[in-house]
């Protein structure tokens, strides 16, 4: 519980059965979170034997998509601050404070993983990462004139139920790109938000998404086009309203 306000941590869970544990436990010990839900999209066997030994309470989305998960735990609960976070122990629990102080004077808060100080050993922020990341949100920021971007891949987020509702139509990405696409709509529309320095460790286990060099450059590119498609989208969107 956060100021009378009822806290929710979302684990979405794929290939994270290794880490996924010690995940629920970590962020549980905060004091402030009320409930941890855990989205089992098609798991790898043994993810549920791990969530069991928790507190956790376990749904099922079928459908498979990292959007889809989300979503799915979003549904899922009725509490007023919903944390959003990756089981495979590449975020820190203690951030979970920081997420919430912010979240008095923001409706959303989402999480960057630039910053050079709380970048660990070992985590996926390769110096070449780290700058393509930062040049692309700084790219958004101007772009949607709006307050300051520094990492549009971070998963680490809170939203305020009633804010996320704002958007949810909107945000319909099944992938990874679905973290992106909320944050590129909440700029868009004008939710306040802010985006704050977190922890960004090793990885438990290889990612779905970009885990080689050729990935990561599949990724950047798609990543790319995706800012300018969603800004010429709303664009055309202000250009008919006025018509």
């Amino acid at each position: 519980m956060w100021k009378s306000n009822k806290v929710t941590v979302i684990f979405p869970t794929y290939r994270e059965k290794d880490s996924i544990r010690r995940s629920i436990e970590e962020f549980d010990k905060s004091g402030y979170v009320d409930e941890i839900i855990v989205v089992d999209n098609n798991a790898q066997p043994g993810t549920k034997e791990e969530v069991e030994k928790t507190s956790a309470r376990l749904v099922h989305e079928k459908q498979q998509g990292y959007g889809y998960a989300i979503k799915k735990g979003l549904s899922s609960t009725k509490a007023d601050l919903l944390i959003i976070a990756e089981p495979d122990g590449s975020f820190d629990g203690r951030d979970v404070v920081k997420l919430l102080a912010y979240s008095d004077d923001f409706d959303m808060v989402f999480g960057s993983r630039t910053h050079v100080p709380l970048i660990r050993h070992g985590s996926d922020m390769t110096p070449v990462k780290h700058i393509l990341d930062f040049l692309l949100a700084k790219m958004a920021t101007w772009l949607f004139f709006c307050p300051l971007l520094t990492d549009l891949g971070c998963t680490l987020r809170l939203t305020h139920k009633t804010a996320w509702l704002r958007i949810a139509e909107e945000v319909t990405a099944d992938d990874g790109i679905f973290s992106i696409k909320w944050i590129l709509t909440a700029a868009a529309r004008k939710v306040n938000y802010i985006q704050i320095p977190v922890n960004f460790r090793a990885r438990v286990g290889p990612s779905s998404l970009t885990d080689t060099f050729q990935q990561k450059a599949v990724w950047g590119i798609k990543e790319f086009f995706f800012i300018w498609k969603m800004w010429l989208k709303f664009q055309a969107e202000r250009i008919l309203s006025r018509k």
